[in-house]
Parts: C-alpha cells; sequence; structure tokens
C-alpha cells in the first residue's frame, strides 16, 4: 500500500498541527508495512529523501500572496497523481483539483480540518472560496475525514454528503515525566505561578475575551499569552495596549520542550478556539494534565468533556478564576489524573494510527473487489459483489 501525504508544509514538524499529524501518523504506519510519502515545501537548502523510513518529496512553493498555499497543493497533487495508491490531502483549500489523481485512478482521501471560511481574518471574497471549497470536499473526494464529531455534523447539516466520512481525530502524547521546570526562567516564571494561552492571535480563538475577562479578576497571577502578537492585523494592533505587568505577551514559541513545560507548569490554561474540530494545542494541554478554561463550543466540549471550565464571555471568566483558584491539591491532582486519562483513551496516536490502518484495509479489500468485478464473472455475481463492496457504502 502506498499512501501520500500532502498539505503539510513538511516533516520533521516545526511548524503546526498538520505538519505533528503528518509526521506522528507516518512514523506509525511506516513501521506498519504501509509505504508512506509526505509531500514538502522545497526551501532551498536542506531537502533530504528520507527522514526515519518516510519518504519526502519536495515541490516549490511560489509566493503569491493568499493563493500560494492552493498553488503549493495544486502542484503535488499533478506531481502525486499517478504514484500511489491513495493521495491524503490535509484540508480543502484545493479541494476541486483533487479530482486530478481520481482520473488517474488514484483514491483520495481529504481531512477537511475546521471550519476555514469562519475564520475572522478572511475578507468576504475569501469566506465565499472556502465555502464552496466546504461544499466540493464533501462529494469530490473518495473519502471524507473529519477530526471530530462534531466537524462530521456541521458538515451534514449544510451539505448532502456524496462521499463516506470517517470520524478519526489527532492524538498527542501524554506527559509522564514532569518537563524541566528551569525552562520557565525564561519568563521569570514559576511552576503554578501563571495563567496560560496559547493560540494564533485572530478573533476566533477569543484572546481578547480571555485578556479583558482574566483583568476583571483581582489577582496578581499573571495571564502568559504565546502568540504572535505583532502580525499586522487590526486584531493584534488592538490587543497589543491590553499588556502590562499582569498580562505578557510573550511572541511565539516554537520550542517543544518550551511549550510542554508552559503547559505542565501553569495553574490553568485557556483555549479560546471557536472553529476547529479537534485542536492539537487542547489535546497536548490535556497530555500535560493541565486544568483547562475552554470556549463553550461543541468542538471544545467533545475533547475535554466534564473535566473542563467553560466560558461563553469576558463576563464569564472572573467567576471560573475564583473557582480555580479555590481547588484544593487532591482536588488539581484529580483533574489533572483525568485530563491524561482521556488523552490516553480518546487520543492516543497509536489508536489513532490504527483507525487509519483499518482504512488502509478496507481500501486493499475494496481493490481486490474492484479487480474480482472487471473478470469474467456472471452479471448477477458482480452486482451482489458490487454491493457489498460498493465504496460509496462504506463508512
Amino acid at each position: 500500500m502506498r499512501l501520500a501525504i500532502l498539505g503539510t508544509r513538511g516533516i520533521p514538524a516545526r511548524y503546526g498541527g498538520f505538519e505533528t499529524f503528518a509526521e506522528e501518523l507516518a512514523l506509525r504506519l511506516v513501521a506498519r508495512g504501509t509505504e508512506v510519502t509526505v509531500y514538502c515545501e522545497a526551501n532551498g537548502t536542506d531537502q533530504p529523501r528520507e527522514y526515519r523510513g518516510i519518504r519526502l518529496v519536495h515541490i516549490p512553493a511560489t509566493a503569491c500572496g493568499p493563493l500560494t498555499t492552493v498553488l503549493f497543493d495544486l502542484r503535488c497533487l499533478w506531481h502525486a497523481r499517478n504514484s500511489y495508491d491513495v493521495v491524503y490531502m490535509l484540508g480543502y483549500g484545493a479541494a476541486p483539483f483533487c479530482l486530478i489523481p481520481q482520473v488517474w485512478g488514484t483514491d483520495v482521501w481529504l481531512n477537511v480540518d475546521g471550519i476555514e471560511w469562519a475564520r475572522g481574518k478572511w475578507n468576504s471574497a475569501a469566506k465565499l472560496y472556502f465555502k464552496m471549497m466546504e461544499w466540493l470536499s464533501t462529494w469530490v473526494p473518495d473519502r471524507i475525514i473529519a477530526d471530530a464529531d462534531g466537524i462530521r455534523a456541521h458538515l451534514e447539516s449544510r451539505h448532502r454528503l456524496s462521499s463516506p466520512c470517517s470520524v478519526i481525530p489527532y492524538g498527542a502524547p501524554v506527559a509522564v515525566v514532569p518537563p524541566d521546570a528551569s525552562l520557565l526562567r525564561k519568563w521569570n516564571l514559576e511552576p503554578g505561578g501563571y495563567y496560560l494561552v496559547v493560540a494564533r492571535i485572530e478573533p476566533e480563538n477569543h484572546v481578547r475575551e480571555i485578556i479583558e475577562g482574566y483583568r476583571a479578576h483581582e489577582t496578581q497571577i499573571p495571564l502568559v499569552v504565546v502568540g504572535n502578537h505583532m502580525v499586522t492585523t487590526d486584531y493584534a494592533r488592538k490587543l497589543r495596549p491590553l499588556a502590562g505587568s499582569r498580562v505578557r505577551l510573550v511572541g511565539g514559541v516554537y520550542d517543544r520542550e518550551e511549550l510542554r513545560a508552559l503547559r505542565y507548569h501553569a495553574r490553568a490554561c485557556f483555549h479560546g478556539h471557536s472553529v476547529g474540530g479537534t485542536n492539537p494545542s487542547l489535546l497536548e494541554a490535556l497530555g500535560c494534565g493541565s486544568l483547562i478554561i475552554a470556549h463553550d463550543n461543541i468542538f471544545n466540549r467533545e475533547v475535554v468533556g466534564d473535566i473542563g471550565f467553560y466560558f461563553s464571555s469576558s463576563s464569564t471568566i472572573p467567576a471560573l478564576l475564583k473557582g480555580v483558584e479555590s481547588l484544593t491539591a487532591p482536588e488539581k491532582a484529580a483533574l489533572a489524573g483525568k485530563a491524561r486519562a482521556r488523552i490516553r483513551e480518546k487520543y492516543d496516536w497509536g489508536a489513532i494510527a490504527e483507525q487509519y490502518l483499518d482504512l488502509i484495509e478496507m481500501h486493499c479489500g475494496e481493490r481486490r473487489g474492484d479487480v474480482l468485478l472487471s473478470g469474467a464473472i456472471p452479471a448477477e455475481k458482480k452486482a451482489g459483489i458490487s454491493a457489498g463492496l460498493g465504496r460509496r457504502n462504506l463508512t
């Protein structure tokens, strides 16, 4: 079985959730005998052909403003059109071009990720484009993959799904050994002595509401905001004046160990994301045993369940902070244990890889069925086999 993963900037993961997902999944599939290729952006310097048994293909990404990613995905789809059994596209920005490999007889799976058109950073034209891409993603690929039940429910509420949809979430590690607390010295922080936000500075992540709610609460425990607050957007520009001795905007943190230490040792982690499905940052916080104060929406409740605190607006945050600060040490330890157990039970990378292996086995079975159907088989028997193995009837 030859699988190509497209739609990432490449591995080893240095950037975001898709890259981490591609690396974690590919490593486990390769270990189980699947031939996996990950498509990467060509950076002109370090372009290895293999990473820990995973084949790497580097494709140039020409800078074309907002079309850069779409054109890069198009190039990748063209390159991968006839070399694999399945092309797995992460994200639906180039959904119509997923037809390209299909013309050459290659199946395409598409991970729809979140509700891209709902992000506040897009103008009206971009929102319309992404709404069209979401619609196309429900019938162009041979299989849709959603990372949460909430995403599948969203698609079903807006579209008639012509392609089968499987729900397979992302995964996260569990912090078994406490991260080195000395890493916090970089920001003059102490374990348990700060609240944390890790997010892109965008409206749908409710960073402003979190800061305003925190400021309305009388506490000297600082709020640390990790994210590039110097981006040139109106939202970030209006956010910067809110910084002070209590609210610390520290910029982006891209070192995995530093992020793990920040999450693990925080008094609690805020999570304001609202337009995604299973958010990797939220999973990683749970894997650290963090107390979670999350925006109240179906995606966050699906991940966190009843072990978190939820805010609907900035005005509800002060009461939640009082509740967090009133927890006893045994209560906090119990919640931390439940958070890690939730990751082990629902978001373990090994179990997630097994779900993909099940899909791969199903695909191979379908292919064998197609070969049988193409042979000299009586028409009535063909019909029976087709009913049992038809691709569109499998979910």
